[in-house]
């Protein structure tokens, strides 16, 4: 069964406070297309997208990415439980999956 982009979102949000960091929703007036969320765990920090297959991302969030990259920032997009699966599975280990 696929889940809808929110239940994979609250879903995130649990899981990395179970893994003791932070999700923290990141609404960014008069920026628009920036990542869903701001995941902050094991000293380091991502902005994470989540999108349900079938999506696709927006030029405005493919723009917002490539910025963000462009300065260093880690950003990741989840498209599945499976690639939160791995996401998490980074943050437990200290490792980029990128």
């Amino acid at each position: 069964m696929r889940r809808r982009e929110n239940e994979i979102e609250e879903k995130l949000r649990i899981e990395v406070s179970k893994l003791g960091g932070r999700s923290y929703k990141w609404v960014c007036p008069g920026q628009a297309g920036v990542p869903d969320r701001i995941v902050i765990a094991q000293g380091r920090i991502w902005f994470v997208e989540l999108k349900t297959m079938g999506g696709k991302l927006h030029p405005i969030q493919e723009y917002q990415h490539h910025i963000l990259k462009r300065l260093g920032a880690e950003v990741r997009v989840i498209w599945n439980e499976d690639e939160l699966r791995r996401f998490l599975d980074e943050i437990r280990k200290g490792e980029s999956t990128e």
